[in-house]
């Protein structure tokens, strides 16, 4: 079964490049969560600096991805301490 297709709010194509950018319609965003608090993950090398940290992503506009990473590090750490957390509303914030 394919996926559904997506709703296009918005779209741009560059007349020169030919690319395009596509604001979808998303039900929500799904966030992973420790302990029931929002944090950030970074990978690195424990032998040497380079290449230097790597943050990842922890929040998703497919719950699937947001639930194969909950439960990747619960698998990890040995823990149930990651959830999968529903976003669909919030503060909206000025640039600064």
């Amino acid at each position: 079964m394919s996926r559904p297709k997506p709703t296009i709010l918005l779209e741009y194509v560059d007349k020169a490049t030919y690319k395009s950018e596509q604001v979808l319609k998303s039900e929500a965003i799904w966030a992973v969560f420790y302990q029931g608090k929002p944090f950030n993950l970074k990978t690195s090398n424990s032998i040497t600096n380079y290449p230097g940290p790597k943050y990842k992503k922890v929040s998703f506009s497919n719950p699937g991805h947001a639930h194969n990473l909950a439960k990747k590090l619960n698998d990890l750490c040995n823990c149930e301490d990651f959830s999968v957390v529903k976003l669909t509303a919030g503060e909206t914030v000025k640039e600064v």
